[in-house]
């Protein structure tokens, strides 16, 4: 596995709500662009289902896309995310979608997190391999 790290910055976003349970409870919709820097460099989108309590803690699940560089490769990938927000910031785990690389990305799997305090800037990690291209080639060599 390889490492990437580095920072990322929140460049835009919005919020809509979709539902308000009892008790104060509220499911809403929140999206936002990055920009990577690092190991990635990238612009990055991001769609989050959130649930906030009334603590103003959250619990959210989204997708988010890559578009640009990990490790001097370039394409684009989506990133399966989960995470927590404790009221000041948050802490997101990610898987990278089985099968969404695309470009010099193709066939990268791995797993990430995400943390940021605030509004704007935070870090991650991914750790990333490639898989299923010299098995690949070496199928259709030994078909041959």
């Amino acid at each position: 596995m390889t490492k990437a790290r580095g920072t990322f910055t929140v460049e835009s976003g919005g919020e809509d709500p979709y539902e308000a349970l009892d008790d104060g409870i509220r499911l809403t919709h929140a999206y936002g662009k990055q920009t990577f820097q690092g190991d990635i460099e990238a612009e990055g989108a991001v769609h989050w289902l959130m649930l906030y309590r009334t603590d103003k803690t959250a619990q959210f699940v989204g997708l988010q896309r890559i578009l640009g560089t990990i490790g001097g490769k370039r394409g684009t990938v989506v990133l399966a995310a989960q995470g927590t927000h404790d009221g000041k910031g948050s802490t997101i785990a990610l898987e990278v979608v089985p099968g969404s690389g695309s470009g010099k990305l193709a066939g990268i799997a791995g797993k990430g997190k995400l943390a940021i305090r605030g509004a704007k800037d935070g870090t991650y990690e991914l750790d990333y391999r490639f898989e299923g291209r010299s098995g690949a080639r070496s199928g259709a060599r030994s078909g041959a």
